[in-house]
């Protein structure tokens, strides 16, 4: 992706990627949802011609950011393709994470195409129907996320996999690795719980299964032909670069060459920045300590020189092990996980078994 460009020493300046929530509205009922979504659109999002300005600003970053249009459900907005293809003429590279329901259809699919979208992104959180809709909250969702899989294909869309690891699925990452090298997907985007939203209900899988699940990621990134990244899981670089016999970086990670992933470093808040429907800004969205709202704020402003995303780019200041782990410059913890579970951004990462050898 073109943003990929992007160095370490730009996070001070521009993010690596945008997420924008245009919508809180969903038809599913997510066990993990970070947003707590409801069938219906709040009446404060912001408006098509704040949603048009907001994009705006994004292409005014010095490196404009990819951004991600988000939910909630995106689908649920009628001006979403306008959306699109205004940020795509505005210079920016935008992809989409729809809901797998019946608005995903093939005519909105190639809708989405037309207007210059760069890539789909649905979730498959289990390799069975049983386990996937269980995690989603409504029955036939696995088979509609496949079917969308395929029609976005159909469509010429590049296509994403997002999975959310829980004690749920942990056991099947085998059988979806193996599902997904079936699916003509670019990418496997491999998420670790944080608990906020409604995943505050869903145990977390523990420190030693994460190195069991980076194991089998950096195997399976060996092994299969789409790239694979971790979300909330900075430390699965740490592991690859042990591997690797590297303490500060490396020209691959996760098997992927530089120019097809993001930089090393990327963090809540050091690369990457959250809006919200209504316009609350914030380091991600799993880190929902707001930072300012647009339209009364602009987000290049808060995002260079607000204090909380000046100080999360500082991974001198962190706490605990991580601020004394030679790998905390390439890794950090998770900024929004240690939040979640000890209150404070700067906290250790309350998931990772690696002992630094300062300690």
């Amino acid at each position: 992706m073109s943003s990929a460009v992007h160095a370490q020493r730009d996070f001070d300046h521009s993010p690596f990627v945008v997420f924008y929530e245009v919508t809180q509205a969903c038809d599913l009922a997510c066990q993990h949802c970070r947003a707590c979504a409801q069938p219906t659109r709040h009446s404060a999002e912001l408006t098509t011609r704040h949603a048009l300005q907001l994009l705006g600003q994004f292409a005014q970053f010095p490196s404009p950011p990819l951004v991600v249009l988000t939910g909630g459900d995106p689908l649920k907005r009628d001006d979403v393709c306008d959306l699109v293809r205004h940020g795509v003429q505005a210079g920016l590279e935008v992809a989409m994470t729809p809901s797998a329901t019946p608005l995903v259809t093939p005519a909105a699919l190639r809708a989405l195409r037309d207007a210059g979208l760069s890539r789909l992104a649905v979730s498959l959180d289990g390799a069975d129907a049983e386990t996937h809709d269980g995690l989603r909250g409504v029955t036939g969702s696995y088979d509609r996320t496949l079917e969308i899989l395929a029609d976005a294909r159909q469509a010429g869309l590049p296509l994403q996999v997002n999975t959310t690891v829980t004690l749920q699925n942990v056991a099947q990452l085998d059988t979806l690795a193996d599902l997904l090298a079936t699916r003509g997907i670019v990418l496997w985007s491999v998420f670790f719980l944080v608990p906020v939203g409604r995943g505050i209900q869903l145990p977390r899988i523990s420190p030693n299964d994460y190195e069991m699940v980076f194991e089998r990621l950096w195997r399976y990134a060996q092994r299969y032909p789409y790239a694979i990244k971790t979300t909330e899981a900075p430390h699965y670089r740490r592991y690859v670069l042990q591997l690797r016999g590297n303490p500060q970086r490396g020209p691959e990670i996760n098997g992927v060459a530089a120019s097809q992933r993001a930089p090393l470093g990327i963090n809540d808040g050091k690369g990457v920045m959250f809006v919200d429907h209504t316009g609350q800004i914030f380091p991600s969205g799993f880190l929902p300590i707001p930072c300012g709202r647009f339209p009364l704020d602009s987000v290049v402003e808060i995002y260079q020189h607000g204090d909380l995303f000046r100080r999360l780019r500082q991974t001198n200041g962190l706490g605990g092990k991580c601020g004394r782990c030679e790998f905390r410059h390439v890794c950090g913890g998770s900024r929004a996980r240690a939040f979640a579970v000890h209150g404070d951004p700067f906290a250790e990462e309350p998931d990772c078994v690696y002992v630094p050898h300062r300690i």
